[in-house]
Parts: structure tokens; sequence; C-alpha cells
């Protein structure tokens, strides 16, 4: 009698073994380990083109040099929601692969069964899940007012069948929901697994290529919050969109992480209502609507996502600690730089946080690595040390460097543009940004003076009507902003 072979698989991460452990050894979970039995490929047959693991994900098999290379023309259809063709870069792409993750709950098979109804196309839309029945989506499509005429559901989960229906219906969308819920025949291990994820990935990006078919896929996330499954899935498909913010809430943050037909790290907010995610307008100032006024511990600053500048809100709180070991928590922030803040704070300002539990937060759920925010994130320290809270509309921005000198920001006339749009009075920001200001407002009254446009005079004299502050470094900054 052969001898068994099995092969066990983690359900965080997907690392596959051949052996049973008690911790993962990719990404240290216990208990995580389930034994997967190999079973020997299927003889059935399939479709040459359609095979999960035998091709290139191109045809194009020659060597040619580059002058010599056939020039593509990407067709771009509007998804029929203006915020998101912006995250796409204009439209979603003929032959694209777009991956979209997020938490459970957040949206992403909402958002999905919008764009099926809304797509700017004659043909029909296919909808393949795995995870839900044809009357569900069927319930929230009335829920939505969808046009349930113009979507197609297919409950299977065999890539090979799949690939089938894709063959005979010719439909104009394809949607999957998820990718771990499909498998292929010819390749063992069970759905969501490492071999099966990919593999079956690879097969649907040579069919979207070969056929100049746009197909969407859906991907779940692990605890620590990385879509699951190997990271070459991120490297195989074209654009990668993926929610933020809590999904307790009414409001999402959908962010471009990576985009081959456009401008990756764009971000466009959503409400969720009772008819599906909604796009909002005035997203500059969404996350600090909330501002509490002449509370200590609380800054406003400004950070340049994608094309666009966001006002967001920080907050600090320091209390004495209880522990051996003080606590550092963030959230939507580098823990290893707001540590690296904590110890300038205590060099050049005097305050004594290592015997104090630190907690900092970006107000909305916002993960952002800008360095524009140190001087913010510095000010807030202090305002909840001292008690005394900042200045009443006031912006802060400028990187802190571990002399305690404060740099220079990039993207400046963005962020003055959102200090406009959400009533700031008072920008604080380096000295070193002094010309780059002045330089903004002879542009500004260049371009305008000419134009008898009410608009965009007012916009001009908003810029002028804002009082800027320089500041060297952060002894400068606190003496300003707290005087």
């Amino acid at each position: 009698m052969g001898k068994k072979n099995n092969t066990f698989f983690c359900k965080e991460c997907g690392f596959e073994t051949t052996g049973w452990t008690g911790k993962c050894p990719s990404c240290g979970e216990w208990n995580t380990m389930v034994e997967a039995p190999i079973t020997p490929k299927s003889s059935k047959s399939s479709t040459p083109t359609r095979t999960a693991n035998q091709f290139s994900w191109t045809s194009q098999t020659t060597t040619v040099k580059l002058s010599e290379a056939q020039e593509l023309t990407y067709e771009k259809k509007s998804s029929g929601i203006p915020e998101l063709d912006t995250l796409l870069g204009g439209g979603i792409t003929s032959g694209g692969v777009f991956l979209i993750g997020g938490e459970p709950g957040i949206g992403k098979s909402t958002i999905l069964l919008q764009i099926a109804n809304s797509f700017k196309s004659d043909g029909v839309v296919m909808y393949v899940s795995g995870e839900e029945s044809a009357s569900q989506i069927a319930s929230r499509a009335d829920r939505l007012d969808c046009n349930k005429e113009k979507i197609v559901v297919c409950t299977r989960t065999c890539f090979e069948e799949v690939a089938k229906e894709l063959d005979s219906i010719k439909p104009s969308l394809v949607i999957i929901d998820s990718i771990q819920t499909l498998y292929s025949e010819s390749i063992t291990g069970t759905p969501g697994s490492v071999s099966q994820a990919r593999e079956v990935t690879a097969g649907l990006v040579r069919i979207a290529k070969s056929n100049n078919l746009p197909i969407f896929l859906v991907g779940h996330i692990t605890k620590d919050g990385n879509i699951a499954g190997p990271k070459t899935l991120e490297h195989m498909v074209d654009t990668v969109l993926y929610f933020e913010g809590e999904n307790l809430g009414t409001y999402r943050i959908l962010r471009s992480i990576k985009n081959r037909f456009g401008k990756s790290g764009e971000i466009a907010f959503w409400e969720m209502t009772d008819k599906g995610l909604m796009p909002v307008d005035n997203c500059q100032s969404l996350l600090i609507s909330g501002h509490p006024v002449n509370v200590p511990g609380s800054t406003i600053t400004s950070t340049v996502e994608g094309s666009k500048a966001i006002a967001i809100e920080i907050q600090a709180l320091l209390t004495p600690t209880g522990y051996g070991n003080p606590q550092r928590m963030t959230m939507g922030l580098d823990r290893n730089r707001t540590t690296m803040l904590l110890a300038v704070t205590d060099k050049y300002l005097g305050l004594n946080t290592p015997s104090m539990d630190s907690f900092i937060n970006v107000i909305g759920g916002l993960k952002v690595a800008d360095t524009a925010l140190d001087l913010a994130v510095i000010c807030s320290i202090v305002s909840s040390v001292r008690g005394i809270p900042v200045k009443e509309n006031t912006m802060i921005v400028g990187e802190v460097g571990l002399s305690g000198e404060v740099r220079p920001v990039s993207q400046l006339y963005q962020r003055i543009s959102c200090a406009e749009q959400t009533g700031i009075t008072t920008f604080v920001l380096p000295s070193s940004c002094q010309k780059t200001v002045e330089k903004i407002k002879q542009d500004n009254e260049f371009k305008y003076s000419s134009k008898n446009i009410d608009k965009k005079t007012k916009i001009c004299d908003k810029i002028h009507s804002l009082e800027f502050v320089y500041v060297d470094n952060i002894a400068e900054a606190i003496d300003v902003i707290f005087s």
C-alpha cells in the first residue's frame, strides 16, 4: 500500500507544508494549519486556453525589438460611477484585471453589484459567486434598484466550468466573488490555498488578456489586513483597490494601491446607505467635520492622497503609565515613526513621555504615511501633556528631523487649496516653504487678474486671507502655536 501524501495549509496566510505544525512558520499564528489531502490530477479535458497552469499570461511568444513591438490601444468604458472611473485611471480598461480587498461587510460585493448595474456596455455582466446563492444576489439587487435583466449569475466554483460559461455567454464584464472560492481540477490543494489562488488567478488573467474582457476579483484579507494568498496575486492583476475605514461607520475609503492604467494612490470617499455606496462630494473636509473645539490633544493637518489633499484630524492622549514599560499605541500612523517623534519631543522640548502611555490616532480610519504630518503629531502630543488646546482653525504641516528642525513639504499648492476649502485661517509651515508660498500667490494674481470670474476671484482672495506662520524648529513652532 502506497504512502498517503497529505498537505497542510494555513487558513490565515495560505502557507503550505507537508507536515502539521501548531504554529504557522509564515505568519506565526497558532492552530491555523488544516489538512488538505493531495488528489490526483483530473483527467477531464478542457480548452487549452482555459487551462490554469499551462501557458504564459500573454500570447506573445517571440522576442522582438521594442521599436518593432506593436502598440496596443486600450479601450476604456465608464463604470457609470465618476469617482470609481478616477480611481481606475479613466474607466474600466478592456482586458484589465482588477482586485478589490477589504474587511468582511465593508461593501465589496455591494459596490461590484453597483458596477454591474451601471457599466456602460451593450453586453451582459456575468457575476460569478462562490459565497452567495442567486436568490441572495437578486435580493440585494432589488435593494439597490439594479436592472436584473443585464446581469447573469453563475454560482459555480470550478474554474474549468466557469471558463466554459464565459465561452458560451461572452459577457462584457465579469465579477468573481471571491477568488478564494474558485478551484481548478488540474491543481492539487483546497480552494483558497496558495497554489489554487495563484494558478486560478493566472488562468483568469489569460482569459482577460486574450479576449479583451475586464474582470473584477474580490479578495479576502487576513487578520493583519493583507489580501489573503500569495503576494503574487497583487503582481498579476493590473489594479488593486482596497477598502479602508471602520466598517461599523457609514463612511468608506476606497484606495488605489496599484494601477497600471493610471495613477496609484488615489482615494475616494463613500457613504453606505440603504441604496448602496454613494460617493461623497466634499471629501476634503469630511474627516474633520466633527473636530472638537478647544480640546487638548487635537490638531488639524493635511495629507496628499493621489492628486488631492485631504484635511485630517490627529488626536493624542498621554497619561501616566501603570506598567513597567509604557504603551505605545497608534492608529493610522507608522508606529516606529511615532516613537521617533516622541523621542524628539523628549530631547528638545523636555517632555517626560517615557513615563506615559501614548495613544495617537488619525480620526476616520485613514492610514497615512505622509511625513508632512510630523509637526502636527508633535503638537498633539504637547497639547495633551500640557493640557492646552491648539489655536482654533489652524492647520499644521511640516516634516521633523532628528535634530528638531522642521523640513519642507511637497505638493504645497494642494495643501493650501485644502486649507481654503475647510475654513482654515492660520497655516503653520516650514520657513523653507516661504518662497513657494510667495510664488503661489504671484501665480494666482497673474492668473486671475485679467479674468472677471467671481468664483476664481474668491479663491484668489482666500489665498491672500490665509495667515502663513513660518517656523524653523519644533521649539519655535510650539511657542507660536501655544502662545
